[in-house]
């Protein structure tokens, strides 16, 4: 129980560093634009992140729990991966370095696996409670194809997300751009286009709101009222904010035209605060959950290693088994923590990234913050409704990457960028060795 309690200590330490490491992902287009303050910058994006608790629900920390077979590891393992995971972030916070938290994570989590595997078993196969040869690097969940021809999940499909994420921020931001660019002009055709897509999306979040009925079917509603509970409903909430988005930014696309540079400055200095309120809310539920996936791993492994032992009940975890037919379990204090410690941590700031962010990629104005921020958030969005833990950290710089290409290529300092992408390709290997190396130097000590 002590190094249970250890894990969920350091979880949520863990879940405060990537609060600052991760601050500028959401803050640093609207200081280097100078909308808000530092001070303000932070304070907007903490009470965003904590909100974040009520609209998203855990399908993200499904996932993380899941890296690794819990029936097939210790707590040691857990605890080597949050110490290395702790370790690289404050090595890369400390250079300025915006490297994914997430990704630190699962490669912590899977490295100290592999490296139990091997201790326990060598690299030759052995036999399995299923009669089956097994071999040390299975203990890792890669891959496992999506149920009923759903997104599949597994290390391979995070890893894929590496070059994903930033790949569809830049594509979403560069899309948006353009259609700003296009509805500044005094032309007929961005209109029509507009109401077009404001239309499409009304029609398409209207189709993807889950009723009444559907909530009985997966858990208690959170209000005795059938349209309060539909209308905050997790995943109702969700498409609500991706309509408002849309609907916003298509709104001023519509009077764009009619507006002087100053007026157009000052409506988009504004829209600012909704894009980076946005993308503070996809950080707090993307980024919370990874947390939670942890401490969910840590209580489900303690109950497997230590059969009949009877859990308090706010320690009563269960992960989710679809197979099986089991519904996951999750006392309301982890999330309530993991938000708070994200928060927290985001309200600590982390200039160092904030500038390499906010300058060093390339030159941000308020159109450019518009529509990375916006671009950012609904990937975000989209990665959680798919249940992938991608990097925060990623999305965003590939969002400020794709604005920049709407001026021209040379706007990119390709330089700055290629060393990011250097940092994003070494993070889960590097986290993985780090977490083998702790796990042996524990096991030393810890039985």
């Amino acid at each position: 129980m002590t190094i249970l309690i250890l894990i969920i200590v350091l979880a949520l330490i863990f879940d405060y560093i990537n609060g600052f490491h991760d601050a500028a992902n959401a803050i640093a287009t609207v200081v280097a634009t100078k909308v808000l303050t530092p001070f303000q910058a932070v304070v907007w994006a903490a009470f965003f992140n904590f909100l974040a608790y009520w609209v998203f629900g855990f399908g993200v920390a499904d996932t993380v729990a899941k890296t690794a077979h819990t029936m097939e590891i210790n707590l040691v393992v857990i605890l080597a991966g949050v110490i290395a995971a702790i370790c690289w972030n404050l090595l890369t916070w400390w250079l300025g370095i915006p490297s994914s938290s997430s990704h630190t994570l699962i490669g912590g989590f899977a490295g100290a696996a592999v490296a139990h595997a091997i201790a326990v078993h060598g690299f030759s196969g052995y036999v399995g409670e299923d009669g089956a040869t097994h071999y040390w690097y299975e203990i890792v969940s890669w891959y496992k194809a999506g149920k009923d021809g759903g997104m599949p999940s597994g290390v391979l499909i995070i890893i894929a997300f590496i070059v994903l994420a930033p790949l569809i921020g830049a594509l979403a931001s560069y899309l948006i751009s353009i259609w700003l660019l296009n509805a500044s002009r005094k032309t007929i055709g961005p209109k029509v286009f507009t109401v077009a897509l404001m239309i499409a999306t009304v029609v398409f979040v209207y189709y993807q709101m889950v009723s009444y009925d559907e909530i009985l079917e997966h858990g208690k509603p959170r209000f005795e009222s059938h349209f309060w509970s539909v209308v905050f409903d997790s995943h109702n909430i969700k498409w609500f904010l991706v309509a408002f988005i849309v609907l916003t930014v298509s709104g001023f696309c519509l009077i764009f035209s009619s507006l002087n540079l100053h007026q157009a400055d000052a409506a988009l200095k504004k829209m600012q605060l909704l894009s980076s309120a946005a993308f503070s809310l996809g950080h707090g539920g993307n980024d919370s959950q990874k947390v939670m996936g942890i401490i969910a791993a840590a209580v489900a492994v303690y109950i497997n290693t230590n059969p009949g032992v009877h859990m308090d009940a706010w320690l009563d975890v269960v992960l989710p088994n679809d197979d099986a037919g089991i519904k996951g379990v999750m006392p309301s204090w982890i999330p309530l923590a993991c938000y708070s410690a994200i928060a927290a941590g985001t309200l600590s700031g982390g200039w160092k990234i904030v500038k390499t962010m906010g300058s060093k990629i390339t030159k941000v104005s308020s159109f450019e913050g518009v529509a990375a921020e916006t671009a950012g958030a609904l990937t975000l969005y989209f990665t959680e409704h798919l249940k992938i833990p991608v990097s925060t950290t990623h999305t965003i710089t590939g969002s400020i990457i794709g604005v920049g290409l709407t001026k021209r290529v040379s706007a990119v300092r390709w330089g700055v960028t290629v060393s990011l992408i250097w940092a994003w390709i070494l993070t889960i290997p590097i986290s993985a060795l780090l977490a083998g190396l702790v796990y042996f130097v524990l096991s030393v000590f810890i039985s």
